[in-house]
């Protein structure tokens, strides 16, 4: 009986060597150009969460505080687009979630500084997940004459965002090569890192109740992808990072209503450089995000 069990047991294990190696795990690690097409969409979605000021800073007490909510468009990209894996050859399924939202929360610090908490809930839309995507921010009214204004704002973000990118649901296991050509045999958990930090100026005018703005921001980001998809017999585990410096412009306008409500509406543009043929130059390829805020100040 022991010498059975003693078999069993061998045979077993050495089932389990001989498929744990039929699975190649691959870990490489890139550090992309800012223009290739995987850091150009990298970009591209950080982008989207950029902390805004919407706005002249607000004035507050030490100690008040506002609550805030805010949500902003991510519009949809072509099959073109889409293009980015393996230097612009492999299409990915970037078009999940068609909007982004944070709620927000001020408060009033000494010297007329005012402290921001930004935080995106982790709502699933369309396999997309945002995880402990958490921002901040500083700033204060540099200057105010008449109907002008001059804010200036410190601001970052920490936290990821995870989904099935490389390996969408609808691919996985099937075996046609045509529909399937990198052979997808699950849902891929890939998370993207938007982490970024930045500074923000802001002129404001006053025109009757109605406030218009246009802020211009240098914002530093440090993206990185970790791809975690079955391909075939290759778990792909491969990392790869983007570093740049991007400009930022909003423009926009926002109005008071009652005593304690204001909401507001921006453009945010980002150009972003991009060269998906390399026999071409690098082409502008922007984010353009339509946003919305509606804010509370308590007494």
């Amino acid at each position: 009986m022991r010498g059975r069990s003693f078999l069993l047991s061998a045979l077993l294990l050495s089932g389990v060597s001989t498929i744990a190696s039929a699975q190649t795990v691959h870990r490489g690690n890139e550090q992309l150009d800012p223009d290739r097409p995987e850091a150009w969409a990298m970009h591209y979605f950080t982008a989207t969460s950029f902390m805004t000021g919407f706005g002249q800073t607000p004035t507050l007490r030490p100690g008040q505080w506002a609550a805030a909510v805010e949500l902003g468009h991510v519009p949809s990209l072509s099959d073109q687009q889409q293009r980015v894996g393996f230097s612009g050859s492999k299409s990915e399924d970037l078009n999940k979630s068609p909007v982004i939202g944070r709620l927000r929360g001020l408060l009033g610090l000494p010297g007329g500084w005012v402290a921001e908490l930004g935080y995106t809930p982790p709502v699933e839309i369309d396999g997309a997940r945002p995880r402990a995507l958490v921002a901040a921010a500083i700033g204060r009214l540099l200057l105010e004459r008449g109907d002008f204004s001059l804010s200036a704002r410190l601001f970052g973000q920490h936290g990821s965002v995870s989904g099935d990118i490389t390996c969408p649901a609808e691919l996985a296991g099937v075996e046609d090569g045509t529909i399937n050509p990198y052979g997808c045999r699950a849902p891929s958990d890939d998370r993207l890192r938007l982490n970024y930090y930045g500074l923000e100026l802001t002129p404001a005018l006053r025109h009757g109740a109605w406030q218009w703005h246009a802020s211009l921001a240098a914002v530093r980001v440090e993206t990185e992808v970790q791809v975690d998809a079955l391909t075939y017999g290759v778990h792909d585990l491969s990392r790869l990072t983007a570093k740049d410096v991007l400009p930022a412009i909003a423009f926009g306008t926002t109005r008071g209503f009652g005593r304690r409500w204001r909401w507001g509406a921006e453009v945010l543009y980002v150009p972003l450089q991009v060269q998906r043929d390399p026999d071409r130059s690098t082409e502008n390829d922007p984010l353009t995000s339509v946003r919305l805020h509606l804010r509370y100040e308590a007494n």
